[in-house]
């Protein structure tokens, strides 16, 4: 399978992100998780996933100088979007129960970007899923911020968890990538490269 054609490369991982750690041992590739600093900060009038595509493509931009040959450096970034504007992680618990509430009773997207860095080249994907909430409570909200911290999470929520569980009404796309990564994303690019090497 994918992990015995990778098996001449080096996969470099560069997220913090406990559940992109454990998607990719799920999926059975090895990799190195490397991180390195960069600010999170993009021009105003971009969108969407121009966002996502923009940030995903500025991680890995620390790391160019130091990519061999055979590396695939992976880079990814998840914006949640409502009402036209993009709401990243939360500050503190105040601002974690001001996102969820602003989620409550809508639907918003999740947006995530993969970017692929080679030795000579890149690679930049990303996708798009609906989710609802239903009419959460501000008591339910609360118990939600206060048990589970979601404070590392886009949007201040986690599908996985407790409010997913009692609060998601409907999903539309890809359920991996609102945990935080399109795991049928990253195979499919996976495999092109490893064709196209």
């Amino acid at each position: 399978m994918l992990n015995d054609k990778l098996k001449d490369f080096n996969i470099i991982l560069a997220s913090a992100s406990p559940r992109r750690h454990a998607f990719l041992k799920a999926m059975h590739l090895d990799f190195d998780i490397q991180l390195k600093p960069v600010e999170e900060i993009y021009p105003e009038d971009l969108k969407r996933e121009e966002i996502t595509d923009y940030l995903a493509k500025i991680k890995a931009t620390p790391f160019t100088e130091n990519i061999q040959h055979k590396d695939i450096l992976i880079t990814s970034d998840t914006i949640v979007w409502l009402d036209h504007k993009a709401i990243g992680k939360p500050k503190d618990e105040d601002d974690a129960f001001s996102m969820i509430k602003s989620l409550s009773n809508k639907t918003h997207e999740v947006v995530t970007s993969i970017c692929f860095t080679l030795k000579t080249e890149q690679h930049l994907v990303n996708t798009t899923t609906k989710v609802t909430f239903k009419a959460l409570t501000d008591e339910e909200i609360w118990y939600y911020v206060k048990t589970y911290k979601p404070l590392d999470k886009a949007g201040a929520y986690g599908i996985q968890e407790w409010i997913g569980a009692i609060g998601i009404t409907s999903i539309e796309g890809s359920y991996n990538n609102v945990v935080g990564l399109p795991t049928h994303l990253l195979y499919e690019t996976l495999n092109t490269i490893v064709k196209g090497f």
